[in-house]
């Protein structure tokens, strides 16, 4: 072993904030998600709706980015992105999917595997003409997840753009892009504690109903 993996290897932090009881977690799973994501707000977390999205290809290839939560509902949670990037091919071929949120910042992470549907229409034109100006001008010049030449490409599409909505404060929002709702069938919320006994509280959807269980760490 390298020195450089010895000094990787080395790297370990202790997790002291908290602890998760199955006796002190809300019964429906939305609401506890709710309660802990406004505790990383309050906590100054940075981009607490960062979550990192997986997918699986239809040659059952995984592959995960980060996108951004805009929105929680009773039904699940939502985001939105380009329906043709490589994400929206792989939700096309293949609904299931899973998000992970950590924040390192209160020692905890929530894990979420459910199914994908679209957002209706009239929700993602309300989104997407709340985006600032630039945003959405992005969304349409760039062909998401496709081949481009060089850099000048996207640039000169973005100008092109700029300069054909520059009298306009409604940018028409693209087919190709809009809202996806996560509806849950699985959390697991994850707090760090000493010497990796971490709690592991699960809900799993049974029927209607959910079932809360511990994990071991």
């Amino acid at each position: 072993m390298s020195i450089q993996h010895k000094d990787i290897a080395a790297i370990r932090q202790d997790y002291v904030l908290g602890n998760l009881s199955a006796s002190d977690v809300d019964n429906d799973p939305i609401r506890q998600f709710k309660k802990w994501f406004d505790e990383a707000i309050h906590s100054e977390v940075i981009e607490p709706n960062a979550m990192v999205l997986s997918t699986v290809s239809s040659h059952h290839l995984p592959s995960s980015r980060i996108v951004l939560l805009k929105d929680i509902s009773d039904e699940g949670l939502v985001f939105f992105t380009n329906y043709e990037s490589r994400k929206g091919d792989d939700m096309k071929e293949n609904p299931h999917v899973a998000l992970l949120f950590f924040w390192p910042e209160l020692q905890r992470q929530i894990r979420i595997e459910g199914m994908i549907e679209f957002t209706n229409q009239a929700d993602s034109d309300e989104y997407f003409q709340s985006r600032p100006k630039a945003s959405r001008i992005g969304a349409i010049a760039s062909p998401q997840s496709r081949e481009i030449p060089n850099r000048d490409f996207l640039e000169t599409r973005v100008e092109e753009l700029s300069d054909q909505y520059k009298d306009s404060d409604v940018v028409p929002r693209p087919e190709h892009w809009g809202g996806y709702l996560l509806k849950p069938i699985y959390f697991e919320f994850w707090q760090g504690r000493a010497s990796r006994l971490h709690d592991r509280i699960v809900y799993k959807k049974v029927s209607d109903s959910w079932r809360i269980t511990r994990l071991a760490p």
